[in-house]
């Protein structure tokens, strides 16, 4: 049976798209599930006038356009809205007394939990008045706070940011989303690295020759280059979701599956990474900006609307990360991604080292590699050697697969479920912390730094390919190459 949570959630915010497509769906999923039956409460809060009775279609029409069924009044009856703009003191007085009306009607014992699905440049002051007028609660078991990203826009704004947080709230009240931590098949790298021993034993130099991350994208800027151009590929993409990625694959096996242990296991690899220099940065990493594609239907980077002619905003980024660890000393981390690539496809690629072939030594065997296959569908594939169907005794790589089914595809929660749940649960394992927010953008920040003191002759890559040449040749180098082709 499912563990029946107490508290409240005030979302602010409560009439953007993000609530409607995602935030009251997730909260609904968990209301059938059985995680949320009496004692629970939603308070939505935006500066739309709407009554409850309003604020209750809205939520219940979200929750038929993306789930196709009818929310039943008993679920409803537990969401209140309370207008009021988020920058203004006074309006949090009646917030409070409406937080206060409706901890005592659905018996919550003090519980709250407070989203932020509102511009970044707002988290500093709501969590601010939350505290200075008396909305964090003084007797019940917690008070949290949820916050979409970006977090920050590079390493001095996110310090000021978390700064202010911190007045109001401790480190392990802040729950930091990445949506990607709550993949169900970036959650498999844990199973499948502690649930083996067979991997268990060979995550490491000793077994492991580089290890590949590739996020790509096939649509461009779209509608989006006024905040695109002043964040790129780097920003958007690498600081957060690759870099929470890499954290699950590069740590060691935490003492216990807390979440206290895991972060301490996670922030041990992320304060190993090495940052670069200027001329490491030329040396290991690449940039790139899209040109129109082979046949003239898709436009070029600078020559979407709202880009600046003259932009040098990278599109595509491929790297290598080097943690200085004994688990990881000489083993590569590839990383790239980019928008208006060969096709969609967030996966990792673990390539292990070649041995000695017994049968042939003039032919060394190739390598195995273990696949985990993120998105657009959920797949683990794992390639190894096995014998050739001819009469000499050869051998011929094979690959083993397993994907989702459908059953599995109807169970799994989906990210925002995951993590509105571990939230009331006061599980913080799927989400970043202060310190690998920092190391990220510290990381990031020189990058950045690097290429801001050297223009690059754009655009360096064809709409519709994998990237710029220099993408393979950074591997290439080094005798190795991208395992996914595109």
């Amino acid at each position: 049976m499912p563990k029946e949570i107490t508290t409240l959630v005030t979302f602010f915010g409560a009439t953007g798209d993000l609530a409607k497509r995602k935030l009251y769906p997730s909260v609904y999923n968990l209301y059938k599930k059985g995680f949320l039956v009496e004692h629970f409460g939603i308070l939505g809060t935006s500066r739309a006038e709407l009554s409850t009775k309003q604020f209750q279609v809205m939520v219940h029409d979200s929750i038929k356009e993306f789930m196709n069924e009818e929310a039943p009044q008993d679920f409803l009856k537990h969401f209140d809205y309370q207008r009021a703009d988020i920058t203004t003191p006074e309006d949090y007085a009646p917030l409070k007394a409406l937080i206060e009306e409706m901890d005592e009607k659905f018996a919550l014992k003090g519980n709250r939990i407070f989203y932020m699905s509102v511009a970044p440049r707002f988290f500093g002051t709501v969590a601010k008045l939350l505290k200075s007028e008396g909305l964090l609660s003084e007797n019940g078991e917690f008070n949290r706070l949820m916050i979409e990203k970006p977090f920050g826009s590079d390493y001095e704004t996110a310090e000021k940011l978390n700064n202010e947080l911190s007045h109001a709230f401790s480190e392990d009240q802040v729950y930091r989303i990445d949506h990607y931590l709550g993949k169900e098949m970036v959650q498999n790298i844990a199973a499948l690295r502690f649930g083996n021993p067979m991997f268990t034993k060979s995550w490491n130099r000793d077994s492991i020759d580089n290890i590949q991350v590739t996020l790509s994208e096939t649509l461009g800027v779209e509608d989006r280059a006024g905040y695109y151009d002043t964040a790129g590929a780097l920003r958007d993409m690498i600081q957060n979701h690759t870099m929470q990625i890499v954290g699950w694959l590069a740590m060691d096996e935490p003492a216990t599956w807390t979440d206290r242990d895991i972060r301490i296991a996670k922030n041990a690899a992320f304060n190993s990474l090495k940052i670069y220099t200027p001329d490491e940065v030329a040396e290991n990493f690449v940039r790139g900006q899209y040109g129109p594609n082979a046949i003239g239907t898709q436009v070029g980077y600078l020559d979407e609307k709202d880009v600046p002619a003259d932009s040098q905003n990278n599109t595509f980024v491929a790297g290598k990360l080097q943690f200085d660890s004994y688990r990881w000393q000489g083993v590569p981390f590839y990383i790239r991604t980019g928008k208006r690539l060969a096709a969609k496809t967030t996966r990792i690629d673990i390539v292990f080292k070649k041995d000695y072939n017994l049968f042939d030594s003039n032919q060394p065997l190739s390598n195995d590699v273990l696949t985990i296959i993120i998105d657009p569908e959920g797949r683990i594939e794992y390639k190894i050697a096995a014998k050739a169907t001819t009469a000499e005794f050869k051998t011929r790589p094979i690959t083993l697969k397993w994907k989702a089914s459908d059953e599995d595809k109807a169970q799994t929660p989906e990210p925002y479920e995951r993590m509105i749940h571990d939230t009331m649960d006061g599980n913080g394992s799927n989400f970043a912390d202060w310190n690998g927010v920092a190391v990220a953008w510290k990381f990031v920040d020189a990058v950045q730094s690097a290429w801001d003191s050297v223009h690059q002759d754009f655009p360096n890559y064809v709409s519709g390919t994998m990237g710029p040449a220099a993408s393979d040749e950074l591997l290439e180098r080094e005798d190795r190459e991208w395992i996914y082709k595109g």
